[in-house]
């Protein structure tokens, strides 16, 4: 059973186990998918190779769309602490589109993620695309924020480009700088290994139902 919570949260009784095993089947599909993306951009096979290619995904969507979701998928969580957001643009596991960013969080507060961005990112020749870069920062700094324990909103997010940030293996780093009410401040970076390429700040705000919701339990 699914029962709607106050911000889009949805609380689902399904089991973690059973979580990580639909998750186990589907992130293999978005992992095909996200790389059939990529051979899409740099193939330069004959166009008759390409129309039978498309032939078969095409078909391949209509298969897949017998059975799905309305709208978008959100967030889930069950009562044993387990949350998933299978289609968010930077983390989710069944979302091609997504890298996605693995984050990992320290017990001194740094978030870190390494990631490797290839040919769909790419903006300027060679370089990530800038909203790329910000896209993943905002969300590296959002769970940096709430320490994956809370619930944080983006309220300003300030960059800083260096310089270029080169396509390929990329190091991603975010800690809070501090706290005030129900705001959070967070720096954070992302670079390759000549150091930052990106630098940037923001603010995240604790929602007042959330905050409301902390103090009732």
């Amino acid at each position: 059973m699914m029962f709607s919570d106050a911000g889009g949260f949805t609380l689902d009784d399904i089991p973690t186990d059973e979580v990580d095993r639909q998750e186990g089947v589907r992130r293999p599909l978005a992992d095909a998918v996200r790389d059939l993306v990529d051979a899409t951009i740099r193939t330069t096979v004959p166009d008759d190779e390409v129309r039978a290619v498309q032939a078969e995904i095409e078909a391949a969507v209509a298969r897949l769309r017998v059975s799905q979701v309305p709208g978008p998928r959100g967030i889930r969580y069950n009562g044993e602490g387990r949350s998933w957001s299978w289609g968010n643009a930077v983390v989710g596991a069944h979302n091609a589109i997504a890298p996605p960013l693995v984050i990992h969080h320290d017990p001194s507060g740094v978030a870190t993620s390494d990631v490797v961005l290839g040919a769909a990112y790419e903006g300027p020749p060679g370089l990530v695309h800038g909203g790329v870069t910000a896209l993943l920062l905002d969300h590296l700094m959002g769970e940096t924020a709430s320490g994956f324990a809370k619930v944080t909103m983006t309220g300003t997010l300030t960059m800083r480009y260096r310089r270029g940030t080169p396509l390929g293996a990329l190091h991603l780093e975010g800690r809070i700088d501090r706290e005030e009410g129900r705001k959070v401040y967070v720096v954070a970076s992302i670079g390759d290994a000549d150091g930052p390429t990106v630098e940037a700040d923001g603010v995240f705000i604790v929602p007042r139902w959330a905050a409301d919701l902390e103090e009732t339990r």
